[in-house]
């Protein structure tokens, strides 16, 4: 199916949206970038969205102005990629729109559970008059699958190589890790906190919205009694399939942590920081240890392959194990998922499978995404 593809993409870190527009059809990579761009959340949009993660008054009505919000941004940024490229919207196919995840429990409750993306896709396909696809991880979860990851098999599209297994470790504010052996298997599933964490207490304590760079946690030191009370939370000895999110991993669970072990306030802020910054880099290093224990090559992505103190904690963990950004490999650590995106919209509309079921634990592979066609 010809055509281009748009992805956008906005991640538990709730910075703002990544957009792609894309053509996989040129025969020399998997995926030629046109255009990248990326917008912004206001502060006060993303301190909703945040509240949106934990139940409130009146947060129907609010998360469907959210969507709306989110929407308006996403058709924003679909014009500026066109502007960006020279392109006209009916030269694209589709826009794939993940949508603002804010409670993702599958398997629970009924033995089905849910996951719950704010989107507004309808919205989306009015204003900018294109086919979009939503609402990609719900077909996996209804399969008893966990919705997630679901970047795994556009990883191996990009980066698998036939020589060597390799490992990709997107670092959103949650980092899930994918494995693709030459044999042709594939592995990936959630470690843990990414940067939500450390994005959390570094605004709490200095206002920032993310600490630049890790200089703040390289100034601390680790408190091994914390980290410790840290990794011993369940979900990081679970055998995969397994997902995760803010339903865990939020500000109650580190402040539960933290008052249990007496460390407020006797704890410099920050030492709970390089603390955060050090469960990460183990947490991440000993899923990849496990579960790809041949790997010598980690491709990193996502906001947290920006934070060189964490890249420099993940290398130290990992002796033996080249740590590279993607960038190395011919796509930029910020595009990758919105082109994982960005594919998965041009899969649903050749009614191609999405998933790889061994990942999410889906009794199969199925189609993911539903089309809303633009005017």
């Amino acid at each position: 199916m010809g055509g281009l593809f748009i992805g956008l993409m906005s991640g538990t870190s709730l910075d703002g949206v990544d957009g792609v527009l894309c053509d996989f059809d040129t025969g020399a990579s998997p995926v030629h970038v046109l255009a990248h761009a990326h917008l912004d959340f206001a502060a006060s949009f993303s301190a909703e969205l945040l509240a949106l993660n934990t139940a409130g008054d009146n947060e129907l009505h609010r998360a469907a102005i959210a969507a709306n919000t989110l929407s308006r941004v996403g058709a924003q940024l679909v014009a500026d990629l066109l502007a960006q490229a020279g392109a006209r919207p009916d030269e694209v196919r589709a826009i794939g729109v993940h949508g603002q995840t804010v409670r993702h429990r599958p398997g629970e409750f009924d033995a089905t559970g849910y996951t719950i993306q704010i989107n507004a896709p309808a919205l989306l396909a009015e204003l900018t008059g294109v086919d979009v696809v939503a609402d990609f991880r719900s077909r996996d979860v209804a399969a008893g699958g966990q919705g997630a990851p679901l970047v795994p098999a556009f990883h191996r599209a990009v980066f698998a190589r036939d020589e060597q297994t390799v490992a990709v470790l997107n670092v959103g504010g949650i980092a899930n890790l994918t494995v693709l052996a030459p044999t042709g298997s594939t592995l990936g599933f959630d470690c843990g906190p990414g940067n939500a964490l450390m994005n959390h207490w570094c605004h709490r304590h200095t206002g920032r919205a993310f600490d630049d760079g890790g200089a703040w946690a390289a100034s601390g030191t680790v408190s091994e009694a914390l980290l410790a009370a840290l990794r011993a939370e369940p979900y990081f000895s679970r055998t995969p399939p397994k997902s995760t999110g803010r339903d865990l991993f939020n500000p109650g669970w580190l402040e539960g942590i933290l008052t249990g072990l007496g460390a407020v306030p006797a704890l410099p802020t920050e030492d709970v920081q390089a603390t955060l910054a050090e469960l990460t880099a183990q947490t991440c290093a000993a899923a990849l240890r496990s579960h790809a224990p041949p790997c010598r090559e980690l491709l990193v992505c996502g906001g947290g392959s920006l934070n060189t103190h964490l890249m420099s904690r993940l290398a130290a963990n990992l002796a033996g194990v080249n740590v590279l950004k993607t960038d190395a490999r011919g796509l930029p650590a910020m595009q990758v998922e919105a082109c994982a995106f960005a594919w998965l919209a041009r899969a649903c509309c050749r009614r191609e499978h999405g998933n790889v079921s061994e990942t999410t634990g889906a009794a199969g592979p199925r189609v993911l995404g539903a089309l809303y066609p633009g005017r």
